[in-house]
């Protein structure tokens, strides 16, 4: 999330959400994306989510006969037969990668490596193909994958395979990407919830500020106990004089409220992206969570006391309470929009020539920006009633 040559409003945003790497490069911790629904704002994570698990597994966890999962664009004669872009740059230990790959379901028709070392960029590998004859067009000592192509089936990723046969830069790579970035749903909340277990089993260095997060959301949890595979949230329990008496623990999967259940799920991986300085990429943030709630776990990541290591939060939602001047720079808010064949533009406010102290939401609302639904006459829907 590369920052815009911007000031806004809040100086403390500036100070608080963006970070150099060098005198050329300013980069973002946070970014949202709106848009009406069907507009297509889930497909950015489930794209990234498809490119992460095919980097990792499509070496090992694929048959020479399996399709590979991509989706081409089938509202366009122009699209539904080409293969589908993939694309990310990333810095790692310092140092800046681009990596991608096109596909179809049946192979891999390109793939690149390139990084910067210095200042210039310097091309790792390219694998290309053309008709059924695939090859490497080039391929630096300093990726040192000689003998590894041959082995690389057609619909596996180059990268992929030289990670299993120990090549320093793709294990690297790969181990960054498991490690490094998440990319998950809120309406998933048992896929975090087994994390947050873990964390508090292990006693690990997370404990501690795990169940800190869970007390001052104002879940009325006074404490936390695992029992077997399962959470036990502690209450106060009082008399009829209004007197502290004892407290009583809930089943979190049966006795507390999916709020509750979703900010606990979660709570494990709030902590782990911040503490570490990570990339969290969260689609549906704000289902089942108070507008307020959303609110302070966003600010997790706007100050430098909770977010030290310049974690990055990039989220999708239509809680239109955070789009706010105060919570957000232009560079830092996004919107999708179809256009009429279908096809999902991606845009930035910062493209809008607006004030610093421009009402974000109540312009989003009124239609200025797009990326809202155009609801017809509904008061018809049901016809007219029998004479």
């Amino acid at each position: 999330m590369v920052a815009a040559n911007i000031v806004a409003k809040e100086k403390e945003l500036d100070d608080n959400n963006v970070f150099a790497l060098d005198d050329d490069l300013k980069l973002l911790n946070r970014a949202v994306i709106y848009g009406a629904n069907a507009s297509g704002k889930s497909n950015l994570p489930k794209a990234l989510s498809f490119m992460k698990w095919f980097m990792i597994n499509s070496s090992k966890e694929t048959q020479s006969t399996e399709k590979i999962g991509v989706e081409p664009f089938e509202l366009s004669t122009e699209t539904e037969a080409k293969p589908s872009f993939f694309e990310i740059v990333f810095l790692l230990d310092g140092t800046k990668y681009r990596y991608g790959f096109e596909a179809n379901q049946k192979r891999v028709i390109s793939e690149w490596l390139f990084y910067v070392p210095k200042t210039n960029q310097t091309r790792l590998f390219e694998r290309v193909s053309d008709g059924n004859l695939r090859k490497i067009k080039y391929l630096s000592n300093i990726f040192k994958g000689k003998g590894i192509y041959p082995k690389t089936r057609k619909n596996a990723l180059f990268l992929s395979v030289a990670a299993q046969f120990n090549v320093e830069i793709a294990e690297r790579i790969l181990d960054w990407l498991t490690k490094q970035v998440n990319i998950v749903s809120g309406l998933d909340d048992q896929d975090h919830l087994s994390y947050t277990l873990n964390s508090l089993v292990e006693n690990n260095d997370n404990k501690s500020e795990i169940i800190q997060l869970i007390k001052k959301l104002d879940l009325g949890i006074e404490q936390i106990r695992i029992k077997g595979a399962s959470i036990k949230t502690g209450h106060k329990k009082f008399n009829k004089q209004g007197n502290y008496v004892s407290r009583k623990f809930f089943d979190l999967d049966s006795q507390e409220s999916e709020g509750t259940k979703k900010i606990i799920s979660i709570a494990g991986l709030l902590i782990d992206t911040l503490k570490y300085g990570k990339v969290l990429i969260f689609d549906e943030f704000d289902a089942r969570l108070h507008p307020l709630i959303s609110k302070a776990i966003v600010e997790l990541f706007n100050s430098k006391n909770t977010n030290s290591n310049n974690a990055q939060l990039i989220f999708m939602t239509d809680d239109t309470n955070l789009l706010s001047n105060k919570l957000f720079r232009r560079d830092q808010i996004w919107f999708t929009e179809k256009n009429k064949y279908g096809a999902t533009d991606l845009y930035s406010l910062v493209e809008y020539k607006i004030p610093n102290d421009a009402s974000f939401e109540s312009d989003y609302i009124k239609g200025r920006y797009g990326a809202i639904p155009f609801i017809g006459d509904l008061s018809q829907i049901l016809g007219e009633p029998d004479a």
